[in-house]
């Protein structure tokens, strides 16, 4: 049993922390660790660089989800993000999610360029047009469909043979996209990443793959950092690949709350 939470910090608000959308609207139990710090590693490239070299000994692959601020440059921070991880020597159990969108399509792939160079994995989020723009020179490249698109389940049809990050949304009908997408992933020949933290969601999963006679590589969970982690630690122990989503960065708090409100 993990303890019990405290609650936010003294004199602090959602204002404070650039909240999006009333706390009152999301678990009490996530906001607590949102606002302790406990699901985001800090504001710093290097503090998501000391996250993931704490979890990788543990038997964790990392996702690095780091959310510049609105005065910084997307692109040159993700840079430094990228030979922090090289210099780190950890490059071969993360990847580094790039926001398309927000980058630009050449920015993208000149970042998909250096994270490959330094042997870092890469995931690409956003519209559809500018991520098939990066990912059709990207073999190996990841791309984040999140179950309540509408478009989600054809794009999962088009890259069941590549490498597809399905996350889960909010809702009944997120829950039955995700299911639905989850199967055409799990019966393809790609190498599919589902990112759930739901328990419901997480087993549906495990016995999709079983049924699919899918080995443990060719596969993996991805969760979030500071969130049911008992619950990874078990999966780990139980030979199923984890790969824990570390947010950082000024904009982290505020993204991975509108997440948990299923409004990204």
């Amino acid at each position: 049993m993990e303890p019990p939470l405290p609650g936010p910090p003294t004199g602090h608000t959602p204002a404070h922390y650039g909240f999006p959308v009333p706390v009152s609207l999301l678990p009490a139990r996530a906001v607590s660790r949102v606002l302790t710090g406990r699901c985001v590693a800090g504001p710093g490239t290097e503090d998501a660089v000391r996250v993931a070299a704490e979890l990788i000994p543990g038997g964790f692959r990392v996702a690095l989800e780091h959310q510049p601020g609105p005065a910084e440059d997307a692109a040159v921070v993700l840079g430094e993000l990228i030979g922090r991880v090289r210099a780190a020597g950890i490059a071969a159990a993360c990847e580094v999610t790039l926001p398309v969108a927000a980058l630009g399509v050449h920015a993208a792939r000149q970042l998909a360029g250096q994270a490959s160079d330094a042997g870092l994995g890469v995931a690409l989020a956003g519209p559809a047009g500018p991520v098939g723009s990066v990912a059709d020179g990207l073999p190996e490249a990841v791309v984040v469909v999140p179950a309540g698109r509408a478009d989600a389940e054809a794009l999962c049809r088009a890259r069941a043979g590549a490498r597809v990050r399905l996350t889960a949304g909010r809702g009944a009908a997120a829950d039955l996209a995700f299911v639905r997408c989850l199967n055409v992933l799990m019966a393809g020949s790609g190498r599919p990443a589902v990112a759930a933290d739901d328990p419901r969601l997480v087993a549906i999963t495990g016995e999709r793959a079983a049924w699919n006679d899918r080995s443990p590589d060719s596969w993996e969970y991805v969760m979030s950092y500071g969130i049911r982690t008992e619950q990874q630690r078990r999966l780990v122990a139980a030979g199923s690949a984890v790969r824990v989503s570390v947010p950082s960065g000024p904009g982290a708090a505020a993204a991975l709350v509108r997440r948990l409100a299923g409004r990204a």
